[in-house]
């Protein structure tokens, strides 16, 4: 939107007088958006009194002595020119670096307060336990489990088999020891799943936990009902036992198999 200029236009001789008081009153010579907002003149006059008063070699009147006052008065700011009539775009005045202070933060070692560096200190490697202690206390708990299962399998059923008739008819197995194998197993398998961490996803750390905890509570049952019923001369175990014994081969397959499915999941 252009500016609203008079009827008659007024010659630049009229125009001189406002447009020196507004330069004196700057303290250099307007811009031409400056002389048009002020003088009400259109583009063209305001560019040709700019070009007379900077003819004119205009001299800005020395601003008034500031009061003095006690606090210390704040740096001068030099004004940002104004763009040049032609539209260009001005070019930046060169920054003197030599005057720009540097404030560069203190560095300090071993964590000193007041710095942004600090160094931690390292933690101590751990050492790993020894693992000869492990196997001196599952020795005899293998041995005593092992004998446990084998002699409630005996009263339960299991025995000598020949699984390869007719291939390898000498061949004998007792499967009493399929008790201690699979029952211990499972248990020792789903303990190092659940205590392996945010290794194992959430899911199958949990059922790992349950079953884990319910195998071995399971072999401590079947270790009491053998020495029970060993101290009692008794020489078959009752059907609930063997009915119970009997199913511990095929729940330790189902709960290793989902187990093992639940830990290659892709669980998050």
């Amino acid at each position: 939107m252009t500016t609203p200029t008079s009827v008659y236009p007024r010659p630049i001789e009229d125009l001189m007088p406002a447009a020196r008081a507004l330069a004196d009153r700057l303290g250099k010579v307007p811009s031409r958006n400056l002389l048009m907002r002020e003088l009400k003149v259109g583009s063209p006059k305001a560019t040709a009194v700019r070009d007379a008063l900077a003819a004119a070699e205009f001299a800005p009147a020395a601003p008034p002595a500031p009061t003095p006052v006690d606090e210390s008065p704040a740096p001068s700011v030099d004004p940002v020119p104004e763009p040049p009539a032609t539209g260009t775009e001005p070019e930046p005045a060169p920054v003197d670096t030599a005057t720009v202070p540097v404030v560069s933060a203190p560095v300090a070692v071993d964590g000193h307060p007041g710095t942004n560096i600090t160094s931690d200190p390292v933690p101590a490697a751990r050492k790993p336990m020894r693992s000869w202690v492990l196997l001196l206390l599952a020795a005899p708990a293998f041995v005593a489990i092992w004998s446990g299962w084998v002699g409630l399998g005996g009263l339960t059923g299991f025995g000598v088999v020949h699984p390869l008739p007719g291939i390898w008819d000498s061949f004998s197995l007792n499967t009493a020891i399929t008790l201690p194998i699979g029952v211990e197993a499972y248990a020792a398998y789903a303990l190092r799943a659940w205590l392996s961490g945010s290794a194992v996803p959430p899911r199958a750390r949990k059922f790992a936990r349950t079953s884990g905890i319910g195998s071995l509570l399971l072999g401590a049952l079947g270790q009491v009902a053998y020495h029970l019923m060993e101290a009692a001369g008794v020489t078959a175990a009752p059907w609930q036992i063997t009915t119970l014994v009997a199913c511990l081969p095929v729940a330790v397959l189902g709960m290793g198999a989902a187990l093992a499915h639940l830990l290659h999941s892709d669980e998050d």
